[in-house]
Parts: C-alpha cells; structure tokens; sequence
C-alpha cells in the first residue's frame, strides 16, 4: 500500500540506496512511476505493507515501510532488492554498492570510491565539516535527523583527523 514518505510515522524503517550520478527529469519520472507501482504491490506473506518512497537530490531513492503495521519479511525484503537491481539495469546506475560516499561540495552532491574519500581526507579535500549522507540510518526519524549531517557526526568521521 503506497503512502506519501512524509506521512509515514518515525519509527518507519528506511532503505537508501544512493546513485553513482544523478538521474535526469525523465528518468525520475519513470522512476517515480515504477517505485510507485511496486510499493503499491508490496507485500509481506499475503499482507500488505504500508510504505513510500521519495528521491532526493536527483540521486538517492529512500524507501521507507511502516512496520508497525506488517513487518518486511525476507521474501518481501528481497522482492525489494531484485526491483533495485532492475532500476540498476534499466538506467545503467549503480545503486547498491556500499563502498562509496556521496557528500556536498557547495550545491553539488559528490560521489567518491570509499578509498578516495579517505586519500581526500588525507589530503585535507574533505573536513569534519563536509555535508555527507549517512545512508546506514535505519528509520524516517534518523534519516531527518541524521542522514545529512557534517562528517564528525557520522561514521566518516574515523577518516578525518
């Protein structure tokens, strides 16, 4: 059952899967259309799960579930994971490496191997003050509160003196 991600409560847990590049107007009116359809048809041993999706950036799709009414289950988390890897192919993106950092430099939103970022830190080309996105917050609550925040409040802060 598909719900606007804003109205979904806090403690709803959240998926971010971030882009390698950012994703053109059409695309993310495709996008839109079948993140819309599958969380329309999503669920979990029979039942429906309450969820909403937003994109943000032109560059992350978080999808957020409502577990306090029906729980993602394996199956479901799956279903999930295959309809990412379908987005993957059809746009010739990657979405679900976890070894890269997107951050803000300035307005433009920046994506760097994990080893790049850490050079960079090294380097001093990223500061505790640089705007990155902690993609591993679990619910709609940390992702307001904590997704986007400056590198010493996130788990890249161990790369930056």
């Amino acid at each position: 059952m598909l719900v606007e991600f804003d109205k979904l409560p806090d403690e709803s847990r959240v998926w971010i899967y971030q882009a390698n590049r950012s994703f053109t107007e059409d695309e993310i009116v495709e996008i839109k259309h079948k993140l819309s359809e599958f969380l329309t048809q999503w669920t979990a041993h029979g039942q429906d799960l309450q969820a909403g999706f937003n994109i943000v950036y032109k560059r992350f799709i978080a999808i957020a579930l409502n577990q306090s009414l029906n729980t993602a289950t394996g199956c479901s988390i799956d279903a999930s994971v295959r309809f990412i890897q379908q987005l993957e192919k059809e746009y010739n993106v990657d979405l679900m490496d976890k070894m890269n950092v997107s951050y803000k430099q300035g307005e433009y939103i920046a994506y760097k191997p994990l080893l790049d970022f850490k050079k960079m830190a090294k380097q001093k080309a990223v500061s505790k003050n640089t705007i990155v996105f902690n993609n591993l917050v679990n619910n709609i609550a940390e992702f307001k509160e904590n997704w986007e925040v400056p590198a010493s409040e996130s788990w890249h802060s161990r790369f930056i003196k």
